[in-house]
């Protein structure tokens, strides 16, 4: 008997999305849905359960919100339960037909040791992912395959992620200690070291109005969680992955790259509100003090980083 295909979805906030997404998929009955449901409201938690009961998932309730890392890993140990051997995670604002999903888990069950993303488009038709590549020299990021990059290595998103439990537990796990983004690039790079390969399924394609969980305000294209959190996250996984000397050389490209984060949303923004510099520099300061506590050995810091406390 073939085991179930776990389907996971991490919550906090977003049970229209949810509904919108997966109701009315005829998933089959080998595939699981798992909701998970890190705590924002009484009120949302009533929704969402209301959701899960309609369109017949499993609602995994949480008593906190520790990000998407910690929501993942919740939502894969309750599809863990249900037999599942493989997953999918799929975000709130992620739409994805059977047919893809069926294609999805043939290609991680074929090759257990195969990372899968489809190709993204929002729902105008626009790509939105295609794989991307990170420099190892100085912590940037490029969507597109012909952009110049230093050392650069692929990355897949996690907004439509497919992988064995074999992958997963060679790689130890979804990362937690990001909370909001770099999950999936630090997953990818741990995948890859322990032995997997990154598939981008380019037949392949699933809906994401990226950005669908976290309105951007009227001054601003992108929030300034997206920002805080980029900016953080790229000099956490600095003082997760990279040595002493690598993270300094990622520390000193810290401006530049914050820029050009921040710029991501357009340069008018910047007309309208100082919001979206606030939350760029709020969110390189908090990395910038990870990573030199992790040095430094400072308990805090490698709580922040999602980190053991190194012993000298």
């Amino acid at each position: 008997m073939t085991a179930p295909f776990g389907v996971v979805v991490v919550n906090y906030g977003s049970s229209a999305l949810v509904e919108r997404n997966l109701a009315g998929r005829a998933w089959g009955a080998d595939v699981e849905v798992v909701v998970v449901d890190n705590l924002s409201t009484e009120a949302e938690r009533i929704r969402i359960a209301d959701v899960c009961a309609r369109i017949g998932a499993h609602l995994v309730p949480r008593e906190v919100n520790d990000g998407f890392g910690g929501g993942c890993n919740a939502g894969i140990g309750r599809a863990r339960e249900l037999g599942c051997t493989a997953f999918l995670l799929l975000n709130p604002d992620a739409c994805v037909t059977p047919d893809v999903v069926d294609e999805l888990r043939r290609a991680v069950t074929d090759d257990r040791r195969a990372l899968v993303s489809p190709v993204l488009h929002d729902t105008a038709g626009r790509t939105v992912f295609a794989g991307a590549r990170l420099s190892l020299a100085d912590g940037r990021i490029r969507s597109r395959p012909d952009a110049p990059l230093r050392d650069p290595v692929p990355w897949l998103t996690g907004a439509c992620l497919a992988f064995s439990d074999d992958l997963l537990v060679a790689a130890g796990g979804l990362p937690e200690g990001y909370f909001l983004y770099w999950e999936d690039v630090e997953f990818s790079r741990r995948c890859a070291a322990a032995g997997g390969h990154l598939v981008l399924r380019e037949d392949l394609v699933a809906v994401h109005d990226a950005g669908g969980t976290q309105q951007a305000s009227a001054e601003s294209a992108k929030s300034a969680l997206y920002y805080r959190w980029n900016c953080r996250n790229r000099l956490v996984f600095a003082a997760r992955l990279l040595n002493r000397r690598e993270g300094v050389r990622w520390l000193a490209h810290t401006p530049a790259v914050g820029r050009e984060i921040l710029l991501r949303g357009g340069r008018r923004q910047l007309l309208r509100s100082t919001r979206p510099l606030r939350a760029m520099l709020r969110g390189s300061a908090e990395g910038a003090v990870v990573l030199v506590g992790v040095w430094l050995g400072v308990p805090a810091a490698h709580h922040a980083a999602g980190l053991p406390r190194r012993t000298r």
